[in-house]
């Protein structure tokens, strides 16, 4: 099971430690560059525009932009991979998903993940002339179409709510398979997983609640067809921990947590840290590095 970071700074939801509030992003750059030498599997960055100020109490007020984030970490990092957890398709033509995270992904060597989501956050849609009534039909749509033209100069696609030929992407991505995971916390987000991506990255749901949705996809066809493939990538089963991990001062905690996940079936762990400081998070992330090794 491999390991993915939620870092301080770039997502400020309600829990977070007081000096996460006030880091600044040049104290969370070595944060990422030590996960990129420990051997972590990705970084997470989300996407909001706006968020209504009376939600934020619940989900937070400050999502950092991918794209900018990224291109910046890219040129710091080596290997690490960048995940968009999520980026929220309606909000996007595909085409310009194609074009600004394909540059991403040239520029990052082919690190890019696109972890998206059809989105909830209905006045965030209105705010953006985006429709939101439709937005899982569009969602599954513009999960075609980037299948057929993300890496591709001359893409082409043929939809209902999408329709292009025609038309030059360059700069294109390096990957043409670019992994695809989906975000959410319901059955359908799962089944538009397996169907048309290649992972699912849930948020919000309790351990009790993922193992036997796995339980349910695992018995589709669906799934079998993508075990069977050998055109796409493995399907990613990328779950969190579920609470702020301190492997240092809590190594036992820390590994039970990991091993939760693993019985699930999670065949990656997306972790965030109990820190006190930038220097303790570092500390941290070499401590579950060494404690993972056991797994």
């Amino acid at each position: 099971m491999k390991l993915g970071i939620t870092p301080p700074l770039f997502t400020m939801t309600p829990g977070h430690a007081p000096w996460e509030a006030k880091v600044d992003f040049a104290d969370v750059v070595p944060l990422v560059e030590a996960a990129d030498r420990l051997g972590y599997e990705y970084v997470t960055c989300s996407e909001h525009v706006v968020i209504p100020d009376d939600v934020a109490p619940v989900r937070g007020g400050r999502y950092w932009d991918p794209l900018a984030t990224f291109g910046y970490l890219s040129a710091r990092t080596a290997r690490i991979r960048f995940a968009t957890y999520v980026l929220v398709l309606g909000y996007h033509h595909p085409l310009a998903i194609a074009k600004r995270y394909g540059t991403l992904d040239r520029i990052s060597g082919g690190r890019l993940i696109l972890g998206v989501g059809v989105g909830s956050l209905q006045p965030e849609f209105e705010m953006l002339g985006a429709p939101f009534d439709d937005r899982g039909a569009r969602g599954d749509e513009a999960l075609r179409a980037l299948r057929t033209s993300f890496g591709r100069r001359e893409p082409e696609f043929h939809g209902e709510f999408f329709d292009y030929s025609g038309m030059i992407v360059d700069p294109c991505g390096v990957q043409q398979t670019v992994p695809l995971w989906i975000g959410g916390r319901t059955a359908r987000s799962l089944r538009r997983a397996v169907e048309l991506a290649d992972g699912w990255a849930p948020f919000g749901l309790r351990a009790a609640e993922l193992g036997p949705m796995l339980e349910v996809a695992r018995d589709t066809e669906a799934w079998d067809q993508r075990q069977q493939s050998t055109d796409l990538p493995s399907f990613e089963v990328v779950l969190p921990a579920g609470r702020l991990l301190a492997p240092v001062e809590e190594p036992d905690k820390a590994l039970a947590s990991l091993r939760a996940l693993s019985e699930i079936g999670a065949t990656m762990a997306n972790v965030s840290f109990r820190a006190e400081s930038p220097a303790h998070y570092v500390e941290q992330l070499d401590a579950l590095v060494e404690l993972a090794r056991g797994l």
